[in-house]
């Protein structure tokens, strides 16, 4: 940890009551699998995960001596929780009105001591040892965080969900692999056709896994769409990239002509098949929503004189804080 993120009074001692400089980030998956900053926790047993993060989180601050922040997603309540965590060991959660103030200093201070190209190394890692399900859990914490604080069409945020959706696909799941893909191809085809192809190329080998009829329709519609925008701009120029677009539209043909139809038609051509239009919508619609911040989580708050794992909440007769 840089000395000079840690807070000093006059005396250039650590400031015990000093406004935290830096955040923390922990997220917990829909399975409960817990990581806070870029580090899969071994839970151990059937410790929850709020207190391992109240844990961790305390001991960052006794070495730094003094209070730290952090920012929790909790995909198992679907929350975002921000907090103020002290060297003693207790937390107290607030608003996201009340978080740090966004900023060129603090974000360098955050990604100085945190760098996300760090966190994407040891997902790789991960990854290199079979150890899919970390690299998977290190991948979605690492995107949740980064879209979190830049926004999802930052290149950060756009890089981190293309390694999830590359992994989601090395652990075969194809749906959640073109869920994710399709969203960086969306995004790109909105912000950078000219980058496009790659993406939407990645986006295509998820799909051509899918077995759900109904999702390789849909889905295949909206990658003919983005294939013929490409095309039509001159930038299929990767042969691959062109056997690609002729798959889709060969395979959504024969989805067509293997359903009845009032009357016999042709095989549509490439430009026939009825798509909705791209690029439009939220950013990134297939990202379940969190609900906002609010004060007091219990399952957040430990006051003064808490061990380590012991049940949030205020003590006996303790008044609130």
């Amino acid at each position: 940890m840089p000395h000079e993120l840690t807070p000093r009074d006059e005396r250039n001692l650590p400031a015990l009551a000093a406004r935290p400089l830096i955040r923390l980030d922990a997220y917990v998956a829909e399975d409960g699998s817990t990581v806070v900053n870029g580090h899969v926790l071994q839970m151990g047993g059937t410790r929850p995960p709020n207190e391992a993060i109240l844990d961790a989180v305390a001991m960052f601050a006794r070495t730094l001596g003094a209070p730290v922040a952090a920012t929790v997603i909790d995909r198992t309540v679907m929350q975002v929780a921000r907090l103020r965590v002290y060297p003693d060991g207790s937390s107290r959660t607030i608003a996201d009105e009340d978080d740090l103030p966004p900023g060129p200093e603090r974000t360098a201070a955050e990604e100085e001591a945190f760098p996300p190209l760090a966190r994407v190394e040891r997902v790789i890692q991960h990854a290199q040892r079979e150890e899919l399900h970390a690299a998977f859990v290190l991948a979605s914490a690492l995107r949740e965080h980064l879209t979190l604080r830049r926004g999802a069409e930052d290149e950060l945020s756009l890089e981190a969900r293309a390694i999830e959706a590359y992994l989601a696909y090395l652990r075969g799941d194809h749906t959640l692999s073109i869920t994710l893909a399709l969203t960086v191809a969306r995004i790109r085809c909105r912000t950078d056709l000219n980058r496009a192809a790659p993406d939407v190329a990645r986006a295509t080998a998820a799909w051509q896994r899918l077995t759900d009829e109904e999702q390789v329709l849909t889905r295949g519609q909206e990658l003919l769409h983005m294939w013929e925008r490409l095309s039509a701009q001159g930038l299929l120029v990767e042969p691959s990239h062109r056997t690609m677009a002729r798959t889709v539209h060969s395979r959504l043909a024969q989805g067509r002509r293997s359903v009845p139809a009032p009357a016999p038609t042709a095989a549509p051509a490439l430009s026939a098949v009825p798509v909705p239009p791209a690029g439009h919508g939220p950013l990134a619609p297939e990202d379940k929503p969190l609900k906002p911040t609010r004060r007091g989580l219990r399952r957040f708050t430990r006051w003064p004189g808490r061990p380590a794992g012991a049940s949030s909440g205020p003590p006996p007769g303790a008044e609130g804080r």
